[in-house]
């Protein structure tokens, strides 16, 4: 049974599209067959995997009825991994959408002939920065919400922002399935007595959601997108790969995937 997941955090420049590029490598690394949404009209995680921006090659048209997911798909040089770019027509969908018809379940129903194929185990979907109709749709189709988070200030009320909203949808009964799967420190520095007070907090007011696994800040994953590549073909051996390779494991022990 397809698992999907989406990655979200309101604030920009927290290692959203890195993590969602990242693991959605390391589980294909693992042998698990996956698939990655690029919902940012930026079509960051689109141009980290090497993938050049194609006009109408989005989710755009498919929002409007206008096309079909599944002829989106496009491979990419990591085996076991697929993606269905974007580029920036999609930032024109975020006010369309809200003038039309079940807003929220438009990219819940494209998705569902992907997901019949059984072609994916996992469905890996990197939210824009913002709360609005595109991360609303992402949310309703996904059965679990992965947060990243940065150990920095504020990072806690963002979180609560977020968590918050998940609510409002269980509430509106606009999703009965959506889970909070957990919690991912990324820009993680020990040296820093910010970043450990942010564990430290998180640990304490939500313990059984944060990962294990804490994302580091360092330079080659700053680096690797800007090369179209993942961290575990730009460097391997980096304390990011080591990382990323840590979080997909404990992300198929956590949800029993395979």
């Amino acid at each position: 049974m397809t698992k999907i997941f989406s990655i979200a955090n309101q604030k920009g420049g927290v290692g959203k599209t890195t993590t969602a590029v990242n693991l959605a490598a390391g589980l294909a690394k693992k042998g698990i067959s996956t698939l990655l949404i690029d919902l940012d009209a930026q079509a960051n995680a689109t141009s980290a995997l090497g993938i050049e921006k194609v006009e109408g090659r989005s989710l755009y048209k498919v929002l409007h009825g206008e096309a079909k997911a599944e002829d989106m798909i496009v491979n990419t040089s990591t085996e076991n991994l697929d993606l269905i770019p974007s580029e920036v027509d999609l930032a024109a969908i975020e006010s369309e959408l809200a003038q039309s018809e079940n807003y929220l379940s438009r990219l819940s129903s494209a998705l569902q002939p992907i997901i019949d194929s059984k072609k994916y185990a996992v469905i890996i979907i990197d939210c824009p920065p913002a709360l609005g109709m595109l991360s609303m749709n992402a949310l309703r189709a996904s059965d679990h919400l992965l947060v990243a988070l940065q150990t920095e200030y504020l990072a806690m009320e963002g979180l609560g922002q977020i968590l918050g909203v998940v609510d409002q949808l269980k509430q509106a009964d606009a999703t009965s399935k959506l889970t909070v799967g957990g919690i991912l420190l990324t820009m993680y520095d020990v040296r820093t007595n910010l970043s450990r007070q942010v564990v430290e907090e998180v640990k304490t007011h939500f313990p059984e959601l944060l990962l294990k696994t804490m994302i580091p800040r360092t330079i080659r994953l700053s680096e690797c997108p800007s090369h179209g590549k993942t961290i575990f073909q730009y460097d391997a051996h980096s304390p990011g790969a080591v990382a990323y390779a840590a979080l997909a494991k404990e992300f198929i022990a956590r949800f029993n995937l395979k």
